[in-house]
């Protein structure tokens, strides 16, 4: 965690040094200046008001309820006063508040605190929290991939501890990050990207410690043709421009050129050194040039630096990819998760190839019509049993004292799930050939049974 980081959430703006040492799950409130302090145990609003009307028929609601005006609460926050004062200020000075009725009261209360309390908890990231940001704030990052349908990927795809799954997502590494988090840093995660590489944005949300990493592999999309072809080899690996030789012979030469151009200056001085004032003209130039080679050569240095660690870099990439196609030629992985914006058909026709048999498969997708073809497309194929295309439902419900019911407002979509488990297609081809030679052989054995009886 970064010191003296301001971090702005809503409408509160505050630094995280010293919420640095505590543990997750502890309330902070928002002081002066922005700094957190840990709040003691959270103390009911003590109020004197336990009056409550019936119902709230005759309030109306124009505005003038309330005595307080801003400048007066400004000039209360001004003056220090912490938020719960101000609640209590609120209350004590609406002339509504005594007729409301009692669940009414709470909803106020609960409503001012919000506004006027300056009060976070920090809490652990996990899947549950994170999807539940994204699709409420930022749902076209995620391909409008709602939480409850994330959860039904995990169950579908049977993610566990040690599995070797190949996942190919562009949800911001949500999808992602949710396979490691239930895998728990055991097994192997194989990344399949589009594009010049991986987005892990969301991925890095979840602060998983290093050794998780140690086990996620990436490979680009544009090589699996050949990988599945047996064509890939290290060589069509994709590499940076070969500019390094060059640049480093030009920088030479050029050095080379100011070392002769240094030594001319030099000849023409000690020709020319008769009067004092070209002496210290000459001696400037030469200071100066003396100055410009050794900034030459520090920046040479900082370059070949870079370069090194470039090329180790690259090294290592390739290595890196190497491995993760030793991996994937060995086409035993324990699943496959699609939920990508490109059309899924040529991405899991491809991508099943790296699945062994007896392995469940998902695939997401915003919109039903693309899992249709993709559906059909499996059928004609072979090679797979148990196809569902599903949608999940979800309805969310305020639970309460006396009061839960079903929310107003809910969600219009989640999202499509095709389901599956990959099979090995020649046993069920060999099974077919079989079963139609036995109908084809059925005829002509009758055939013999009739002469017999006949003769």
């Amino acid at each position: 965690m970064a010191v003296h980081r301001k971090v702005i959430f809503e409408k509160q703006w505050f630094y995280l040094d010293n919420a640095i040492g505590h543990i997750y799950g502890t309330t902070f409130e928002v002081s002066s200046g922005g700094s957190l302090q840990p709040k003691e145990k959270m103390e009911e609003t003590t109020t004197d008001t336990k009056e409550a009307g019936t119902d709230n028929r005759n309030i109306v609601d124009d505005g003038k309820s309330q005595k307080l005006t801003h400048d007066d609460i400004k000039a209360l926050k001004d003056k220090g006063i912490k938020g719960q004062e101000i609640v209590q200020q609120l209350i004590e000075n609406s002339t509504t508040f005594r007729g409301k009725t009692e669940f009414a009261q709470d909803k106020y209360i609960k409503k001012k605190k919000k506004k006027y309390e300056a009060v976070i908890t920090i809490v652990k990231p996990s899947t549950r929290i994170l999807s539940t940001m994204y699709y409420a704030r930022e749902p076209g990052k995620i391909n409008h991939l709602r939480y409850d349908t994330l959860a039904q990927m995990l169950t579908l795809g049977n993610i566990r501890a040690g599995n070797k799954m190949i996942v190919m997502e562009t949800c911001a590494g949500l999808v992602l990050g949710a396979i490691m988090e239930r895998m728990g840093g055991y097994g192997s995660i194989i990344q399949m990207y589009p594009g010049g590489g991986p987005v892990r944005a969301a991925t890095s949300c979840f602060g998983f410690p290093e050794f998780f990493f140690n086990t996620l592999y990436e490979f680009p999309l544009s090589k699996v043709d050949s990988l599945v072809s047996g064509t890939f080899s290290s060589e069509t690996l994709p590499s940076e421009p070969e500019y390094n030789v060059p640049v480093e012979e030009e920088r030479n030469g050029s050095l080379d050129e100011k070392q002769t151009l240094t030594q001319e200056t030099e000849e023409e001085s000690s020709t020319e050194a008769v009067v004092e004032s070209n002496e210290t003209e000459e001696q400037e130039t030469m200071d100066l040039a003396a100055e410009d080679t050794e900034y030459k050569e520090t920046k040479e240095k900082g370059n070949k630096e870079n370069i090194r660690e470039k090329q180790r870099k690259q090294q290592e990439r390739r290595r890196k990819l190497v491995e993760t196609a030793a991996l994937l030629e060995e086409k035993n992985a324990d699943g496959l998760i699609v939920a990508s914006r490109f059309h899924p058909t040529p991405l899991l026709l491809s991508l099943l190839e790296f699945v062994a048999p007896s392995r469940p498969f998902v695939v997401y997708c915003q919109y039903k019509e693309p899992l249709l073809e993709c559906y059909t497309k499996l059928r004609e194929k072979g090679g797979v049993i148990n196809l569902k295309l599903s949608e999940t439902w979800l309805r969310n419900y305020q639970v309460l004292p006396d009061r839960s019911h079903p929310k107003l407002t809910m969600s219009g979509g989640g999202g499509y799930l095709l389901s599956g488990i990959t099979v090995t297609a020649e046993k069920v081809q060999s099974d077919a050939s079989s079963l139609e030679g036995q109908k084809m052989e059925e005829p002509t054995s009758k055939k013999r049974k009739l002469q017999e009886l006949h003769c």
